[in-house]
Order: structure tokens, then C-alpha cells, then sequence
């Protein structure tokens, strides 16, 4: 009962056009009528200490850092120094959306944001070029989501600070799965343009491909910069979102000089209008959280899973599919705060490593992000290419379908992720 009014009040109040946000609060209230627990100042006070952590300071300035990025010419410049290296290859310009959205996945962390700076430069580009611009649109979306995997991930810190897991653990574990989404992109994209007849960029130069690495080191320097930083534990990943967000502005009003201080005013307000978006989520969450453990909701989702705790990869399937089903409906951030409560002590007793768990969720998270009809970042691209949506989302289908593919080879192989984080911890 107590987990039918759960679902009921959560999905009744989002069916009713409510915000994600006010939802949670309401699915919350609706558990303290049913536990004769009702207290209005619970609500008060989770909303507080919701939003009020620490680590949660990275996720203004990772957002701040990359609106400066965009506007100050880092992003721009990560294009050209791809288009010189690989644009004379058939489909060159693909590779290039792949390349320029792991650079900066490794600089900003927001998907949205990625998506739509690699769409307004390339999708002109691609679309003069004579590629199948709905595919091209696809295959920048799927690149976009990217970013939630490689660190410096918002993700990973929404859901560190919800599963009280160590996020530059975090951080560091999503390295190489990230990079294999990228892989799987590069050969997605080979299959589906091998036949396109498109236009090939003349090959550069030695020279010219020096010169665009030059003009774009500032750029490049950002990403080597954060991660070293995180690594040696020269700085938390607090302290990197701040250094990442005065290493952008820096570059872009001093050395690239393309941000002007006129502009900083509105670089500031877009990204403090999208950080109160994802506090008030995370502080309305922690709300419903606090009431879901009360309410012993992941004991009786545990009792239903009983039979499949011998088995750790066939539960992590089961929960991997109950995510990519409820990532179609809820976009990044409610789906983390309202699953990781829920999930997590499943997966404590499980005796599953809840860093490989943080990065399956998180990936398949970011995957939630190209699956209709929410997909914010399918929406992201539509609007900026100016492609209907229905062609977005046939476009996109191979590059998710690869995603998907590397999301359970993962499943099947965790030492793709332990190996390489223990490598990294120096171990």
C-alpha cells in the first residue's frame, strides 16, 4: 500500500502538469498523511539541509563554467582544432561533433549545454556539407550526453550527495566508460555515413593543424587541468568547479577576448536561473527521500528483488531497465533523486560496489536523455538545427542504440570500470 501511494501521488501530481519539483513535495506530503506522520516542518526542514552541503557548490559553477566556455570562444576553438585533424575524412564532421563533445564533456559536465554549443557551430557546417541532417542532429544529441559520464560530471556530484558516495570516486571511475561511449559513437557514425555522399574537407596542413592546436590550448589545457587537479588531490571537486569557472572567464575576456564584460551579466543569470531549477529538485527530493526510507519503501522493492540478490548482474539488469523505462518519462535530475533512495540499499545488500553502481545509474541516466518524449537534450537539439523532433529521434537511434549496447557490456564486464578506476587511485 505504502508503495502505491508512492507511484500514485508522484505520477498523479506530474500527470497534472505540476512541476518535477512541487511533485516530490506533494508525493511527500501524501506519505506523511498515510504514516499519520504529517508535520509540516519536516518539509521545512529537509528543504533546508537539502541545499544546504557542500558539495552541492559545484554544481553553480560547473554550470557557470560552461555558459563562459560557450561564450568566450573555448568551445568554438575545440571544433576547429577537430576539423583540422579530421575533417578530410569521409564523414569527417561526425568524428569532430565525437571528439569536440568528449573535450567538453571533460570541461562542463552538462549535457544540455554541450548539445547545444556543438549544434549551433557544426549542424550549419553539416548541413552545407550535405550530410542527413536529422542524423547529424542524432548523432550531436548522443555526444551531448556524454557529459554526465566524464567527469567533471553534475551528475555525479547530484548523486554523491544522495548516496553518500565518495564523488571524486565518482569522478574518476567514469573516465573510461565515457570514453567507450564515445568509441561506440565513432563506430555508429562510420556504419551509418559510410554510404552518404558528403562533402570532404581538403586535408590541413602540418602547419595549419599546428596553429589551430596553438589558438585552441587555452581551451584544451581546461579539461588536463581539472582532472590532474582532482587526481592528485591538489583539489576536491568543489574547488575544481570553481577553478574551472574562473579559468573559462578568464580566458575568454583576457586571452580570447571574444567574452566581454557587457556580457557577463547575462552568462551569470542563465546559469543561476538553471542552478535554482536543480537545488530546489535536489532540496525537494531529499524531502520524499527522507519520507521513503521512513516508509520502508526500498524493503519491500528489496523483498520483491529477494530472489535475485545471488545473482548481482541479472539485478543490475532488472534495475538498468526499470531506469531506461523511467528515464522515457522523467528527464536527468528527478530521475537520480528519486531512484538513488530507492535503489541504493538494494544494491548495499546485494554487496554491489556502489561507485560501478554510481556509474551504470548515471550513464543510463544520461541515456534517459535522448529516449521520447521527455529526452531534454533530443529537445535541445530539434530547436537549435530547427529539425522536427520525429526526425531527431528516428536520427538518433543508432548512436543510442550503441550507448545502450556499451551500458550492458559494462553489466557484463565490471572490471571495465574497477580496472581502470584502480589504476587511476594508483592501486
Amino acid at each position: 500500500m505504502t508503495v502505491a501511494v508512492f507511484l500514485f501521488s508522484l505520477i498523479g501530481a506530474m500527470a497534472l502538469g505540476m512541476p518535477v519539483a512541487f511533485s516530490l513535495i506533494v508525493c511527500a506530503l501524501a506519505l506523511m498523511w498515510h504514516l499519520n506522520v504529517f508535520d509540516s516542518q519536516i518539509v521545512a526542514q529537509n528543504l533546508i539541509i537539502g541545499a544546504d552541503n557542500f558539495q552541492l557548490l559545484a554544481v553553480p559553477f560547473f554550470l557557470l563554467a560552461g555558459e563562459l566556455m560557450n561564450a568566450g570562444g573555448l568551445s568554438r576553438r575545440i571544433v576547429n582544432v577537430a576539423v583540422t585533424l579530421v575533417g578530410h575524412v569521409h564523414g569527417g564532421l561526425g568524428y569532430v561533433a565525437i571528439f569536440a563533445a568528449v573535450v567538453m564533456a571533460s570541461m562542463s559536465g552538462s549535457a544540455a549545454a554541450d548539445t547545444a554549443a556543438l549544434a549551433s557551430i557544426l549542424i550549419p557546417m553539416m548541413r552545407e556539407a550535405g550530410y542527413n541532417v536529422p542524423r547529424s542532429a542524432g548523432l550531436i544529441a548522443a555526444g551531448g550526453v556524454i557529459a554526465p559520464v566524464i567527469p567533471p560530471s553534475i551528475g555525479f556530484i547530484i548523486f554523491g550527495v544522495a548516496a553518500n558516495v565518495s564523488i571524486t570516486q565518482l569522478f574518476l571511475a567514469g573516465i573510461f566508460p565515457g570514453l567507450l561511449m564515445g568509441l561506440s559513437l565513432v563506430v555508429a557514425w562510420a556504419w551509418v555515413v559510410r554510404r552518404q555522399p558528403v562533402k570532404v574537407y581538403p586535408r590541413a596542413s602540418w602547419g595549419e593543424r599546428g596553429k589551430a592546436i596553438v589558438d585552441g590550448l587555452w581551451a584544451l589545457a581546461m579539461p588536463a587541468m581539472i582532472l590532474a587537479g582532482i587526481r592528485f588531490g591538489v583539489v576536491t571537486p568543489t574547488e575544481a568547479a570553481v577553478l574551472a569557472a574562473v579559468y573559462a572567464m578568464l580566458v575568454g575576456l583576457f586571452v580570447y577576448r571574444e567574452l566581454k564584460f557587457s556580457q557577463l551579466y547575462r552568462v551569470f543569470l542563465l546559469a543561476a536561473k538553471t542552478t535554482a531549477v536543480v537545488m530546489f529538485l535536489v532540496a525537494s527530493a531529499l524531502v520524499s527521500a527522507w519520507l521513503i526510507t521512513q516508509a520502508n519503501i526500498p524493503g519491500e522493492l528489496g523483498s520483491l528483488l529477494e530472489p535475485f540478490r545471488e545473482h548481482p548482474k541479472l539485478l543490475l539488469v532488472l534495475m538498468m531497465l526499470l531506469v531506461l523505462v523511467v528515464g522515457t518519462a522523467l528527464d536527468f535530475a528527478p530521475t537520480v533523486l528519486i531512484l538513488t533512495p530507492v535503489l541504493m540499499p538494494i544494491v548495499k545488500q546485494a554487496g554491489i560496489d556502489p561507485v560501478y553502481f554510481g556509474v551504470l545509474f548515471i550513464m543510463n541516466n544520461a541515456i534517459g536523455l535522448l529516449t521520447p518524449p521527455v529526452g531534454i537534450v533530443l529537445n535541445v537539439v530539434s530547436g537549435v538545427a530547427r529539425v522536427p523532433m520525429g526526425a531527431v529521434i528516428r536520427g538518433v537511434m543508432p548512436f543510442l542504440l550503441a550507448q545502450v549496447c556499451v551500458m550492458f557490456l559494462l553489466i557484463a564486464f565490471p572490471e571495465l570500470v574497477t580496472k581502470p578506476l584502480a589504476w587511476l587511485r594508483g592501486r
